[in-house]
């Protein structure tokens, strides 16, 4: 085996990215780890945490201006941003061709990548494709023009999926070179092996990244080298309506996910010797608090335990209803595929602290909490702890809090 390298991309980060505050909190969401499994680079979604992560070898960087480092960094992060990892991909599409697309739409942001690498505009193949289209516009151009394949000996192996290196993605690189078929040089390895419903959960999370980055990079007044058709597109992604039931879907998992602990001990199938293997504990407490006070309307209980029905499919969960005092003995547990009809069992005011309190004691680990937000700021919460109410709630809220607050629409809550 080959001596390992003392470059650690997360030391690198800050510098690389001081000029590009977008990028730069962008970045600090996405996991970065060591490989030296794949020649170069490549994001993909971790199937046992739904998180976004970057896996690069380090001795593929060293050799790296910082310039090059940057853009390397931003590539990946482009990939997440369009989101190519996801579920993007046309179906039905030629692997190869759907992994040249991405990069020709991603690379004509890119001007300081290491040279010979995949570009529109430049010498060879692509040198007649316009800049800054998207990667379906470049799917159909490769259509009717697809690159040549490539040479038998020159280290490249034939189109397969799935296995690591030899997913068509043109990492492999021979002779020692890191750039592949046609200057690709990153691994766009199991981008099609993640489960829908940890896609959903990724999706979820990504759009939360993106709006903390815009933000950042606002209140900078710089969005760095971010072109401004690309801004828009962000911004309007972020400013799409917010499906809150895939956003109740996607706390119940990532509260199970908390429970799922790693093994060296253990391969991970899936991904042997980049990701360690994975046990389970045990399943999530989830909290389900339920403000009764009298402006919480019926239509809004009905809505919200409506998609408890469909949660129940995922996990079970403790339900809490609550006003000013938590009602104790109306507590109970919404077992496993279990329906129930919704209730009302309280009509008082609204006091937060009971039900943080209740939670807080018994060792909760995830607590979503239903209301319209018509209360004091509760104490802190010692899980991750989330609000639904509805738009017009959402817009004028009785107190500020960084965390999540999810509104139903309006039509949804009548």
């Amino acid at each position: 085996m080959s001596e390992k390298s003392d470059f650690n991309l997360d030391l690198h980060v800050a510098r690389l990215l001081m000029s590009e505050p977008f990028f730069a909190s962008l970045s600090r969401r996405i996991d970065k780890n060591i490989s030296y499994n794949i020649p170069t680079a490549g994001v993909l979604i971790n199937p046992d945490t739904a998180q976004f992560e970057m896996i690069y070898n380090p001795k593929f960087f060293e050799k790296l201006s910082d310039a090059q480092c940057r853009d390397i960094l931003k590539h990946e992060l482009y990939h997440v941003i369009f989101e190519h990892v996801t579920s993007r991909k046309p179906e039905g599409v030629n692997h190869r061709l759907w992994n040249f697309a991405t990069d020709l739409a991603i690379n004509s942001h890119l001007h300081n990548l290491p040279d010979g690498c995949l570009k529109p505009g430049a010498e060879g193949p692509f040198k007649e494709f316009a800049s800054g289209m998207t990667a379906e516009w470049y799917m159909d151009k490769l259509k009717q023009n697809p690159p040549p394949e490539p040479e038998q000996g020159n280290g490249q192996p034939e189109e397969q999926d799935g296995e690591e290196g030899d997913d068509g993605s043109g990492g492999g690189g021979g002779s020692g070179s890191s750039l592949g078929d046609n200057g690709q040089f990153d691994s766009h390895a199991h981008w099609d092996e993640v489960d829908p419903n940890v896609q959903e959960m990724a999706k979820e999370r990504l759009k939360d990244a993106l709006r903390k980055a815009s933000e950042e990079a606002s209140k900078s007044n710089s969005w760095g080298s971010v072109p401004s058709s690309v801004r828009q597109e962000i911004m309007k992604r972020i400013s799409s309506t917010v499906d809150w039931k895939k956003v109740l879907r996607y706390f119940v998992k990532t509260s199970q996910k908390a429970n799922k602990s790693s093994t060296i001990k253990r391969i991970n199938r899936r991904y042997p010797y980049i990701h360690p293997g994975r046990k389970t504990a045990r399943q999530a407490k989830i909290a389900i608090s339920i403000d009764q006070s009298g402006s919480v309307s019926d239509s809004m209980l009905a809505a919200f335990f409506a998609e408890l029905n469909k949660l129940s499919d995922l996990a079970e969960f403790t339900v809490i209803p609550f006003d000013c005092t938590v009602a104790e003995d109306k507590v109970y547990v919404w077992k496993k595929g279990e329906r129930r009809k919704w209730e009302r069992v309280r009509y008082g005011g609204t006091d937060f602290d009971p039900p943080t309190d209740y939670v807080n004691e018994r060792g909760f680990d995830g607590h979503i909490v239903l209301t319209d937000l018509c209360a004091p700021k509760p104490k802190a919460s010692k899980c991750q702890r989330m609000w639904m109410t509805t738009e017009y709630y959402a817009r004028s809220p009785y107190f500020k809090t960084n965390e999540r607050i999810i509104a139903i629409t309006e039509k949804e809550a009548v």
